[in-house]
């Protein structure tokens, strides 16, 4: 079964934003290149402070993979605290 992550990545000031600009190129291609990765999008909306979150992996142990990988990542340490609003989805 398919594991898809949706939501919102919410800066609560320029300086944030700057942070989530600063590090998502390189998670972007990070997490593209993670084992069992399908689809993982990062987009801006018209809020500058937001960011559309869309990611796709083939499994549970893929997912989860990814967020250990993720956890322990530069980008983790350059966006912590910043809000992450997200619905898991297991797709049969």
């Amino acid at each position: 079964m398919k594991v898809a992550l949706t939501g919102h990545l919410r800066g609560a000031s320029r300086a944030e934003a700057d942070r989530v600009r600063a590090g998502l190129e390189t998670h972007l291609r990070l997490t593209r290149a993670d084992p069992g990765c399908l689809r993982f999008d990062v987009t801006p909306t018209d809020d500058p402070l937001v960011w559309r979150v869309s990611e796709l992996f083939v499994n549970r142990a893929a997912f989860d993979a990814h967020q250990t990988r993720a956890g322990a990542s530069d980008w983790a340490r350059l966006t912590a605290g910043i809000t992450r609003a997200y619905n898991i989805t297991v797709i049969p």
